[in-house]
């Protein structure tokens, strides 16, 4: 791979980026002055700036509480995810009830458990960690799953012909054809884990951006709920981009 090729790459794609978002910024700017919308309704984005400015020690809390909660949850549903894709894909009697299973977890309203969650483990971090997870836990389950069983049948009869017990051929043949397919579920569940976060801080927290959010939309506090919620996007695509940036190395082969 071309090493200065794919920094200009990377500097192209940062670049447009920072144009489009410049002027998606600059027409909310303009449209928010020209119609004279009261901020309580829209606010203009050099109105979040400031609020953001002004309270940015404690955005900077909230934005902390809330990153360790998705975090957390999407490893423990990155975990479960895998082992559980691993267990179906080598012991088949297993598949049907387990995705049925999993597929019933995915099905139920998350919003709905949240409360009960809250009930049965308190307003700390436990609840907010497991919808996380279980928020997670399908799409990690589906693709690992997916990519175990995409392994090349010729590099399996390879193994075989020499020999090659299951721990071999798990690490050196299908773990490595399911990375791709676990990096494409991070790309989906690293910014979903903060949606999670956000939704259960929502149903009831002490600390986090949900409820900085909650709290701004009780008070009317527009430009309040348009800090947290920039704040949110910009970890979004922090984890996304740490997750292109993993698989870049990881992957070294494709």
């Amino acid at each position: 791979m071309n090493v200065s090729k794919t920094r200009g790459s990377r500097q192209s794609d940062t670049l447009s980026v920072i144009v489009i978002v410049g002027i998606a910024l600059i027409v909310w700017e303009v449209i928010v002055r020209a119609r004279d919308i009261p901020p309580y309704l829209l606010p203009a984005p050099s109105l979040v700036a400031r609020t953001l400015w002004r309270g940015s020690s404690r955005y900077l809390a909230a934005a902390a509480v809330t990153l360790i909660e998705a975090l957390g949850g999407l490893v423990v549903g990155l975990g479960v995810g895998v082992l559980v894709a691993i267990a179906i894909t080598y012991w088949h009697q297993l598949e049907r009830g387990i995705l049925a299973l999993a597929i019933l977890v995915k099905a139920t309203p998350i919003v709905a458990l949240t409360p009960l969650l809250i009930i049965w483990f308190g307003f700390g971090p436990v609840p907010k960690i497991i919808v996380i997870a279980l928020m997670t836990f399908f799409p990690v389950l589906v693709n690992v799953h997916a990519g175990l069983r995409s392994t090349d049948s010729a590099l399996l009869d390879l193994f075989h012909s020499l020999a090659a017990n299951r721990w071999e051929l798990f690490r050196h043949a299908q773990w490595p054809s399911a990375l791709p397919f676990l990096c494409a579920a991070l790309r989906v569940t690293g910014p979903l884990s903060l949606v999670g976060a956000v939704v259960a801080e929502w149903a009831g927290a002490s600390s986090g951006l949900g409820r900085a959010m909650w709290m701004a939309y009780t008070n009317l506090d527009m430009p309040a709920l348009f800090a947290a919620v920039a704040c949110s996007a910009v970890m979004g695509i922090g984890l996304y981009g740490l997750v292109v940036a993993v698989e870049e190395r990881i992957i070294f082969w494709d």
